[in-house]
């Protein structure tokens, strides 16, 4: 099977949504939601930035425009998923929803909702993630000192909150199926890669874990994070966060052009990188029943380019 899987590394990614599967190619995206009427599907074409401003698909820059791109994308898909399953179908609109949509307009009121959604989907983790750690580990300033000492601490934070934050999210019914619809996204790009018909019996057949998982791109963050913060020393530790924000576009940069390396290539130093990835795989995936496969199978097979080799990595 490793044989197999080591003939051809796509492009082509993806994200588990609610009762659903996004997969995204070079040319166009689909989400696949299996609602109570049945499978639904949404396609959409791509059009990235770097398209209309080629200097935008420069390497660093391509890493936090892509980044960017994929947040929107994603919220987007989920919002679409969510709207399949309300969390009460008694509940009516609140009285915010109701202003917002008679002053707005339902398309208008829809595009702002996602403009607030996109902007938490990044400030969020931005908080949890970069600047949380930062100011834990600048209360202990008098303990362990300035320099190395806080900056190896303040990665370690890092990395303990995330752990904590994905085993928490994991004991969760409806995140648990969330992670079940990743591991089929992830089986079924395998059995692709394998060159293997798209059939549930074949998908079925793969592990869960992929090492060109987000999962794993979110590992490397945190890992240059690290490198790169340590360049930057400051005894306060609100000056210390906000130069940990004007530094992040370099750390996803960099970070984005690792992964790209560490995609296409088979040495020890890749692997060696890769393996934490697969380990917190682990957590973010689950073994997938066929219906899940099912609708990894429909969003793949929906992006697939016409033109073969187009979606290589």
């Amino acid at each position: 099977m490793k044989t197999q899987q080591s003939k051809y590394r796509t492009m082509i990614g993806g994200q588990a949504i609610i009762e659903g599967i996004m997969m995204r190619g070079p040319e166009k995206a689909a989400t696949v939601v299996r609602s109570a009427d049945g499978i639904v599907v949404k396609e959409e074409i791509i059009k990235p930035l770097k398209q209309k401003y080629p200097v935008l698909g420069w390497p660093f820059l391509r890493g936090v425009i892509g980044f960017y791109e994929s947040m929107k994308l994603g919220i987007s898909s989920l919002t679409y998923s969510a709207d399949f399953y309300p969390d009460d179908e008694d509940e009516k609109p609140s009285k915010l929803d109701d202003w917002i949509e008679n002053k707005l307009g339902e398309e208008k009121a829809k595009k702002l909702i996602m403009g607030i959604a996109l902007t938490l989907g990044i400030a969020l983790p931005i908080a949890l993630f970069i600047l949380l750690p930062t100011l834990l580990a600048g209360t202990l300033d008098s303990l362990i000192g300035s320099g190395i000492w806080r900056n190896l601490l303040e990665g370690a934070l890092r990395i303990t909150i995330f752990l904590l934050f994905l085993l928490l999210s994991s004991r969760t019914k409806d995140i648990q199926r969330v992670f079940a619809y990743h591991g089929a996204e992830h089986k079924t790009i395998h059995c692709y890669e394998a060159g293997l018909p798209l059939t549930v019996e074949n998908v079925r057949k793969f592990p869960r874990q992929h090492p060109r998982c987000g999962t794993s791109f979110l590992f490397v963050i945190m890992i240059v994070s690290i490198v790169v913060f340590a360049a930057v020393s400051w005894s306060n530790p609100f000056v210390r966060m906000a130069l940990r924000l004007l530094l992040l576009p370099v750390v996803v940069g960099l970070s984005y052009e690792i992964n790209r390396y560490v995609g296409k290539n088979d040495n020890p130093f890749t692997i060696a990188l890769r393996a934490p990835g697969l380990w917190f795989q682990n957590i973010t995936t689950r073994e997938p029943d066929d219906s899940m496969i099912e609708v990894g199978i429909e969003a793949l097979t929906r992006v697939i380019p016409e033109e073969a080799g187009a979606d290589k990595w």
